[in-house]
């Protein structure tokens, strides 16, 4: 644990440019709310204490928060200084290095953290900027440097003059404080600025003016430094996080055929040599075993299970079902709340009908069984080991088809031999 480090996250704001009631934590990125992400890199850093600054509607985005993360409330949404001493007031007793995350940088990698919280501790300055390089500053904040190119302050893109909008290295909001200097600086913030607000980003040139050193270290990724404001920094974000999962399952052993048309949510498991056709969508929570076969065109939602050498294929729904291994459901099908074992056969066309407009119900399809094209089964149903059902079967609720038995007909009838 590093007893010398605290780090607060910022998680207060409105996210006005969002058009959202979600506050903006809460919203998701490759099926994970962006906070969680900042929240697992804060806490891979082991630090002595983490601190989550919240505000609009605080009772919500609480929901999310694992255990050993401190909330501090900002009740006056007055800007980032306003929110950092709010955390602040969370770090009594503690002295040492303060490092300051946003909610909006779910990006960010902890080989970058690790780099700027070396530098920091290496050098001792009163604080440390992370920043980026970047060919379009639009929207950032810029840093400032004086003539020696020492970092001098950050002027935020509503106060910068047409010089100052040209400067293309980027305030990525994230920085290291020496916790005592921070906490002088904090008190001499204004709100002397388009928005009204005590900008964090003051205290860089308040410690500047005072001669305390200011130190800065770029970003060498400058994706990682992408701030989420609006849906299209959702949707840029969503796609580089998207290219990392497909990347690591890749790299793990698993075959996608098209990465860029395999949609696959964070912590989903996927076993080696299990193959992803294009346009195939895996919600989180879904685990699929080894030497699968999965897609195109295909929908694997929460809850999902499929253990080994299932072939699910073309233009599939499957929610809250359990697959047993070597079972093949190969086109046009919907499983909802099923439990299928050992090597079955789904036939086209098959869907269980899960939902009353009430009420969901499972339904049970036993080893080696056969389910006929068409076949609708109407949950809660049971479809016993070795059964078979003829094409366009109808297996009203509540019934049960024995082990071996042929069914066929609307209603389901067994068939004599």
């Amino acid at each position: 644990m590093k007893k010398n480090l605290a780090v607060i996250v910022l998680a207060a704001g409105y996210g006005k440019r969002m058009k959202s009631d979600l506050p903006k934590a809460l919203h998701e990125l490759c099926g994970r709310p962006i906070l969680n992400y900042v929240l697992d890199l804060a806490s891979q850093l082991k630090p002595k204490k983490i601190v989550a600054v919240l505000g609009h509607k605080q009772e919500l985005v609480r929901k999310i928060l694992p255990q050993g993360v401190e909330v501090a409330i900002q009740k006056k949404l007055n800007g980032t200084a306003g929110a950092v001493s709010v955390g602040m007031s969370k770090l009594g007793g503690f002295n040492g290095t303060v490092l300051i995350l946003c909610t909006d940088m779910p990006l960010l990698t902890k080989a970058a953290i690790d780099k700027l919280i070396a530098f920091h501790n290496a050098n001792l300055p009163a604080a440390t900027v992370l920043f980026a390089q970047v060919k379009d500053s639009t929207g950032y904040g810029r840093i400032l440097r004086d003539k020696y190119f020492s970092v001098s302050g950050i002027i935020e893109e509503k106060d910068a003059n047409e010089y100052q909008k040209n400067i293309k290295e980027i305030n990525t909001g994230i920085y290291c404080f020496n916790k005592a200097q921070l906490s002088s600086a904090l008190k001499k913030t204004k709100a002397d600025n388009a928005n009204r607000e005590h900008y964090l980003t003051d205290c860089i040139g308040i410690l500047y003016k005072s001669g305390a050193l200011v130190e800065g270290v770029a970003l060498a990724d400058a994706d990682q430094a992408l701030g989420i404001n609006s849906r299209l920094d959702l949707a840029k974000a969503n796609a580089i996080m998207q290219k990392r999962i497909n990347r690591k399952l890749m790299e793990s052993g698993v075959t996608i055929i098209d990465p860029a048309s395999a949609f696959i949510n964070y912590a989903t498991e996927i076993g080696q040599d299990t193959v992803i056709y294009p346009f195939t969508v895996v919600e989180k929570n879904v685990k699929i075993g080894k030497r699968c076969q999965i897609g195109p065109f295909i929908h694997l939602r929460e809850g999902t299970r499929l253990e080994d050498e299932v072939i699910a294929g073309n233009f599939l729904e499957v929610t809250r079902s359990k697959l047993g291994s070597k079972t093949i459901i190969k086109h046009f099908a919907y499983l909802g709340d099923a439990v299928v074992g050992r090597n079955a056969n789904i036939g086209a066309g098959t869907v269980t009908a899960n939902f009353d407009c009430g009420k969901k119900y499972s339904t049970s399809i036993g080893d080696n069984a056969f389910i006929g094209s068409d076949t609708v089964l109407v949950a809660p149903a049971k479809i016993g080991k070795h059964a078979k059902t003829g094409a366009g079967t109808v297996v009203l609720k509540n019934k049960k088809v024995p082990d071996g038995a042929v069914v066929v007909g609307v209603p389901a009838r067994i068939l004599k031999r």
